[in-house]
This record gives C-alpha cells, structure tokens and sequence, in this order.
C-alpha cells in the first residue's frame, strides 16, 4: 500500500506540472484579459505593470517554483478575471457540479446494472437486442446534440422546463419554492449526462454477467437444483458487480471535473463551465486550481478503491494479506 501511495504522489507532482504548463503553451495572452479592451493603447511601462501585478513577468520555470510554494501553503492564488481567491470560487462551483454529475452517475448507474443484469439474464430476447441496439445507438450520438434537441423539445417547443442555468435569476425563491427551482433546472442537464454515461455501465455490467454465468460454479449451482433466483442473485451479481465498481469508482473520481460540454450548453454553473470560461479567459490561476482540485479527486477516489475492492473480492483480500 505503501508504494501505490508513492505512485500516486508522484501522479500528483506530474498532474501539478501539466496543470501549471499547459495553460501557458495555449496561443493567446492573458495580457488582454487583464488589461481590458485598452491593451491596444497601453506603453510599454504599463504592461509590464500589468504582467508583474500578475505574477507573469519573471521567467516561467520561477513562475513555477513561486506557485509550488504557493500552492503548499494552500493559496491557489487569484483570478484574473474576477480578482478574488481561486479558491472561493471553486467553492461556489463545486456544489453544483456534484448536484449534476452526482445525480446522473447515480441514476446511470442504477439504471446501467439492472437493464445490462435483465439483458444478461435474458440473453438472446427482445430486452437484450432492443437494450443493446439502443446502448449501441446514444453511444454514438453525439452529447452535445442529444442535449441541444432536449432544450428545442422540452425547453423551447413545449416549454416545460427552463432553458439554461441552475436557478432563475432575480427570483428570490425561499423554502421548497427555491428547492423546486432547482430540480426543475437540472431535469435536462442531468437527462443529457445520464443518458450519455448509460451505455458503458450497462455494457460492462451485461459483458460481465454473461462471463459469470458460464462459469463452472454457476453450472454446478444449476446442477445442485438451486433455484435460478438465488443463482443469480447469490452467485452471479455479486461476482459480476466487480467490474461495475471499478466503472463507477472511475466515474467517481471524474465528478468533480464535471461536465464542461453539458454544462456549457445548458449554461450551468459547475466547475465544468468554470474550465470553459477561465480558458477562453486565458486565467491561468482559476484553470490551474480547478484542474488541481480534479487530480486531487481524482487521486482520492482511486486510493478509497485501492481500500474497498479487498472488501468485496476475498480473492484480492487474500493477496494483500
């Protein structure tokens, strides 16, 4: 355990670099951001003011160094943008975010193991060719278009639910009035990412019950004269499940980076957005925290793997024993 802990450090001092040095091999300058639209008009001596109030007139590498001090001091520094902590703003983000993704990881989840366990199940039937046809087909549709045609359809053309954001603005609504606001802005953000994150679940979780269930132990369970419930709830899904939780600790560890083509177009305020926006923006402080908070949740989330797969496959527990 000791050693995957020294991995993923070393992933985390790498993710850190990469976060630090992309944004600046982007084309385009932030000096335009910072200065507005009189960049054009500026002399030399205020530019460089400006560069040096943002930290980006020494030479990148002592750029790097001062945001590694930075950063273990846990200041992940200012917006360029909006001239306040990053780190508030990735708070004010990250609720929403988790409200978005978490909910649609939920509901595919759910929906991706028991359609994928019926589909195996019933192998060669109408569920299974109809499931798998239409895994198959809103795998290859493209999300942002599926998510497009959901706001012309039930935003637009009927008008069921609101068009774009989480809340509607200058409403003021208290109580469960609020709570209502919100739930009927995330309706078709959340449809568009459960339905786009639907196939693969249902697609390990049917590949691996189908392996399951050719098993030898299965076959004998049969030949025993155990009732086929108990066969595959019992013996079958609690092996086949296995593959799935890696799937959705996978998932788990990307729900805090969002989703920055749903987001974007449902004009939803997650950190997925935020990443659209600061790097339009060229903000490199908000792009290099909002991508330092994903490696980290990223991290965590495969270390809690590491600790819970042991407790759900002996086989494992054992070799770590």
């Amino acid at each position: 355990m000791l050693s995957r802990l020294g991995q993923y450090l070393l992933v985390l001092l790498v993710a850190v670099a990469v976060n630090f040095f992309l944004p600046r091999a982007m084309p385009g300058s932030p000096l335009q951001f910072l200065a507005g639209e009189e960049v054009a008009t500026l002399t030399p001596e205020q530019r460089k003011a400006i560069l040096e109030r943002a930290g980006l007139d020494q030479p990148v590498p002592v750029q790097f160094l001062r945001y590694l001090s930075q950063l273990a001091q846990g200041n992940l520094g200012y917006s360029y943008q909006e001239n306040r902590p990053v780190l508030d703003i990735l708070l004010e983000r990250l609720p929403w975010t988790l409200l978005l993704t978490g909910t649609a990881l939920l509901l595919s989840s759910l929906f991706g193991v028991l359609v994928g366990a019926l589909a195996a199940w019933r192998r060669g039937g109408a569920l299974d060719h109809t499931s798998l046809a239409g895994a198959i087909a809103v795998d290859a549709v493209p999300t942002f278009w599926f998510g497009m045609m959901l706001v012309a359809l039930f935003a637009v053309q009927w008008q069921i639910f609101p068009v774009f954001g989480a809340r509607t603005a200058w409403a003021n609504y208290q109580g469960w009035a609020a709570v209502s606001d919100v739930l009927r802005h995330l309706v078709l953000p959340a449809t568009t990412l459960t339905v786009a994150s639907l196939s693969g679940t249902y697609l390990v979780m049917r590949y691996a019950l189908l392996t399951v269930l050719g098993e030898d132990y299965i076959r004998t369970a049969r030949a025993k004269g155990v009732s086929e419930n108990r066969v595959l709830y019992k013996h079958a899904l609690r092996n086949a499940i296995l593959p799935v939780f890696t799937v959705f600790m996978l998932n788990l560890g990307a729900l805090v980076g969002g989703a920055a083509v749903i987001e974007t177009v449902f004009s939803y305020p997650g950190l997925g957005r935020l990443l659209f926006e600061s790097a339009s923006n060229r903000d490199y402080p908000l792009l290099q925290g909002a991508f330092f908070l994903v490696t980290v949740s990223v991290i965590l989330f495969n270390v809690l793997a590491d600790l819970l797969y042991p407790l759900l496959d002996p086989r494992v527990r054992g070799q770590h024993g």
